[in-house]
């Protein structure tokens, strides 16, 4: 009877065994739960948080250099119509125009308002004004708190005002109107310096975070993941010592059976 007890102990231990090996097999992870390893789970979960927080930072980061590419792109399209601005004013100086000559190259400098209004008007990213007012949007760029990085947005319609009341035909002098589109030229610039600066910030950080990312997660991975082979291993030596103890129940099976014969 100890011997079959015996045996049933062991036949129980084997395939506990053999279920924590199958379900480590079919999961890919040596610790699946705390009852693998505590200590090892609690690292696990907290390496994890960091992957997950560090993977929405870069989502964000790159959110951050959509936007200002946007913002950008709105600043270069005005910066051009602010040069033609400039040369058609320039154009305008000449004595030998005639008034109905002003009066066309008014016409393209009211397009060109009329088209420097409307960028500033549609620059917008996820329904966020870029280029009509004065503000800061904040993009978390690491996976703790206090990692942030800003965009400053302008009111450029506001900066730009003199340019947009250039009128060759209505009183506006060469002298005004020059330096009107060459205030708004140096202002367009340096708003473009200081998106160019915040991309660079946001590509600093993306690479960063991704990097960072990417070690965290190969932590984790050494933590966490399962070695297949010598799992496989394992699975084997469990078979062998399953099968063994079988044939021990068998054969003590087999002698308690023969033993009952002979009593009665």
């Amino acid at each position: 009877m100890q011997v079959n007890s015996s045996t049933s102990s062991i036949l129980s231990q084997v395939q506990e065994r053999q279920e924590s090996l199958m379900e480590k097999l079919a999961s890919g992870k040596k610790v699946n739960n705390a009852l693998d390893d505590a200590s090892a789970q609690q690292i696990i979960d907290r390496l994890t948080s960091e992957v997950e927080g560090s993977r929405q930072a870069i989502n964000n980061v790159y959110d951050g250099i959509s936007l200002a590419q946007v913002a950008e792109g709105g600043l270069g399209s005005i910066n051009d119509d602010v040069n033609r601005i400039r040369e058609l004013t320039l154009q305008s100086g000449s004595g030998v125009l005639s008034s109905g000559d002003r009066r066309a190259i008014q016409s393209e400098i009211t397009q060109l308002q009329e088209n420097i209004s409307q960028t500033i008007e549609q620059t917008n990213f996820a329904g966020k004004p870029l280029l009509s007012e004065n503000g800061t949007l904040d993009f978390q760029s690491g996976a703790s708190a206090g990692q942030s990085i800003s965009v400053n947005t302008r009111d450029i319609s506001s900066e730009l005002s003199d340019v947009l009341a250039i009128d060759v035909t209505a009183g506006t002098s060469i002298e005004d109107a020059l330096d009107a589109t060459d205030a708004a030229i140096e202002t367009l610039g340096s708003a473009r310096g200081d998106l160019g600066a915040t991309q660079n910030r946001f590509e600093s950080a993306a690479r960063s975070l991704t990097q960072s990312n990417i070690n965290t997660a190969e932590a984790r991975s050494r933590i966490q993941d399962l070695d297949f082979a010598q799992a496989a291993s394992e699975r084997a030596s469990n078979d062998v010592l399953g099968q063994a103890a079988l044939t021990v129940q068998a054969q003590a099976n087999q002698q308690e059976g023969q033993v009952l014969s002979l009593l009665s």
